[in-house]
């Protein structure tokens, strides 16, 4: 019985381990599922494998992403890490900019 008393805080201290990792897991989960259900033909995305791309068409379970003028190539969703928002845009722009004028 003294044995037993002894490894409670144990348990309990990987309990609450176990429960917020699982908490960050669902919460990450839903995220991605929200950006894949938000995603429409003509934003800006980049993959997993870091290319970006301009989404030109959508089904259920894959994108169409121009990644250059006349280049369009089909990509499954889950390989959409996230959306180039605008300020990004301006910042890469700026950056290419700066490259030219060089």
């Amino acid at each position: 019985m003294n044995q037993m008393v002894a490894f409670l805080p144990l348990l309990i201290v990987m309990g609450a381990f176990m429960f917020f990792a699982s908490r960050r897991q669902k919460r990450a989960m839903q995220a991605t599922i929200d950006l894949h259900e938000s995603l429409q033909v003509g934003d800006r995305v980049h993959t997993t494998s870091g290319m970006q791309a301009t989404i030109t068409g959508i089904t259920d379970d894959t994108v169409d992403l121009e990644i250059a003028p006349g280049v369009v190539t089909t990509w499954m969703k889950l390989a959409v890490r996230d959306k180039i928002e605008s300020e990004d845009l301006t910042a890469e722009a700026a950056v290419e900019q700066a490259v030219e004028g060089a």
